[in-house]
């Protein structure tokens, strides 16, 4: 039985009613017994910020953290943050069903609200190898569980075009349960979003521009604001809030550990607040329509909710003094009161070390045409590649890479079995010497890495393969590698070390000459097939507008 039971005066923000004043709530049991509103003189003068609902990121994949569940509780409380609409696809990829379940477990032994969802594409595509595959039987018997809240991002926008009966299948089982269905249609326009969202998916948080994400609207779609580590569609999206505080929720997507340590959603609202955004749409945005829109066990301020609320020093800033979820303080001036739990990782990781002989890349394997070969453009700040044709430098019957050109190797190493080494040429990532590699690699998570010399290559990966999964670094010095041993994505180390250890490793990969904002971050997109133009996977180099292989 909950015994968190207190009194707590303070400046109310009221959602509701849409006003700030001074309040006295009661709380018992964990559950929000009584709020009343009171005269300013009987405030106390020792009473400091302002009372609101606690935030909820609404579209994010916790293993992108490199954090379990229960360390990304840890810190994320710390920014005011009582609760999380997770994707765990990451991690069905690799263990499949036994993955989500993983996540679940480790989420509930926190005081913390974790919503997952069942996973609506693993594999992600048929180009690549996954550890796992989940049936629409599989989906179906998920969306029963209780603790599974949703159907997670439907990334098969042409299977729900084409009505793909497996596909069909998971959005009816998701709509029969009563359940809502997320979105992943990254500029799909007119007729075809309006049938996309006509089949019953409700959310997208992949919209890039203004015009794209108010199409969806007119439909009746929600829209999720996205600023993550890798993806930020923050200010192209935001002034939408204004006319749309009903339609609009704050998602982060993608958070690495260094990034979540700065800050969470408060750091959208201060932003948001700092663009003249109406307060209370904001807390609509962080709080309230995630919420309602997945009917999720959270407080929102109001008698007879769970005490789930913070405390904020300002309401410019957003810097959270308390954190209290079910009554329980969690969180107080920047620590975290949320204990690490034990964990016993599961993984899948069965290749051997590499040779530099596997990594060459012979003139007669891959395609040319009088000299030029296609190339892989990295984005900085984006998910999306642009396709090259440039000229390639051949030695001795090899194409080699070139750093006058900044022309890096890259290659994606099959981590279920063992098989041939696939690889192309990337531009963008700046490297004058070494090579990273990293087992995050959205959506399979075999290893890819990318290297000015074989030898540096070969290194690099075989560290991530020596630690079951993790991220490294080779210069022409040193190496590092941070472990991730849990589903090769996350670690069960304390967050605050991992995130100084991921720190450190990433100031290593620019030391390499990377201009890029997250070396790391971008690279782990680069085998990402659902999204145009050239990728790579483990079986090759992939057209993401073709859907086929070069």
């Amino acid at each position: 039985m909950n015994t968190h039971s207190f009194t707590l005066t303070g400046n109310l923000v009221d959602v509701w009613k849409k006003s700030i004043y001074p309040a006295e709530i009661i709380v018992e049991n964990g559950m929000i017994f009584s709020i009343r509103e009171i005269d300013n003189k009987d405030l106390p003068l020792s009473v400091q910020g302002f009372i609101l609902p606690g935030f909820v990121d609404s579209h994010v994949h916790i293993e992108s953290s490199m954090l379990v569940p229960s360390e990304f509780a840890r810190l994320a409380v710390v920014h005011g943050t009582v609760g999380t609409v997770s994707d765990p696809h990451e991690i069905a990829n690799v263990c499949g069903w036994e993955g989500v379940e993983f996540m679940i477990e480790n989420g509930r032994k926190v005081p913390f609200k974790f919503n997952f969802g069942a996973p609506s594409c693993v594999p992600a595509t048929i180009f690549e190898t996954a550890g796992a595959a989940l049936t629409s039987d599989d989906v179906k018997k998920l969306l029963e569980k209780d603790e599974i809240k949703y159907l997670s991002e439907m990334m098969n926008f042409p299977g729900v075009l084409f009505k793909d009966s497996e596909v069909m299948k998971k959005i009816a089982a998701a709509h029969a349960l009563g359940k809502p269905v997320d979105g992943h249609a990254p500029g799909l326009r007119g007729n075809q979003a309006k049938e996309y969202i006509e089949a019953g998916i409700s959310t997208d948080h992949e919209c890039f521009t203004a015009d794209e994400a108010l199409d969806k609207l007119q439909y009746g779609m929600k829209i999720i604001i996205r600023e993550g580590s890798a993806a930020k569609n923050f200010e192209a999206l935001i002034e939408l809030l204004e006319d749309h505080p009903k339609m609009i929720l704050f998602c982060s997507d993608d958070k690495h550990p260094d990034s979540l340590v700065t800050g969470h959603i408060n750091q959208l609202c201060a932003r948001a607040i700092a663009k003249n955004i109406d307060l209370f749409k904001i807390v609509r945005a962080a709080s309230v329509n995630p919420v309602k829109h997945y009917h999720l066990d959270i407080g929102l301020l109001r008698e007879g909710d769970p005490a789930d609320f913070i405390i904020a020093k300002d309401l410019q800033h957003f810097e959270i003094l308390k954190t209290y979820i079910d009554g329980e303080l969690v969180a107080e001036n920047g620590n975290s009161f949320i204990q690490s739990v034990g964990v016993t990782p599961i993984n899948q990781f069965n290749c051997e070390p590499v040779g530099e002989t596997s990594l060459k890349i012979k003139t007669t394997e891959y395609p040319s045409m009088e000299g030029k070969i296609p190339v892989m453009e990295a984005l900085d700040g984006q998910l999306i590649t642009n396709r090259l044709e440039l000229t390639g430098k051949q030695t001795e019957g090899e194409w080699v890479t070139d750093t006058t050109q900044d022309i890096l190797k890259m290659v994606v190493v099959n981590r279920y079995h063992t098989a041939p080494v696939a690889k192309c040429f990337i531009k963008n990532f700046g490297f004058t010497h070494g090579a990273i590699a990293s087992s995050v690699a959205h959506d399979s998570h075999n290893i890819v890495a990318i290297g000015v010399d074989d030898k540096s290559l070969a290194e690099a990966i075989n560290l991530v393969i020596k630690e079951q999964g993790g991220v490294s670094c080779v210069s022409e010095e040193t190496s590092q590698v941070l472990g991730l041993p849990v589903a090769g994505l996350m670690s069960a180390e304390d967050g605050y070390s991992v995130a100084e250890a991921y720190t450190a490793i990433d100031a290593m990969a620019k030391g390499l000459g990377s201009k890029l904002a997250a070396p790391f971050m971008t690279l782990s997109f680069m085998a990402l097939l659902v999204i145009p133009h050239l990728k790579l996977s483990d079986k090759g180099l992939f057209d993401g507008d073709k859907f086929s292989f070069v």
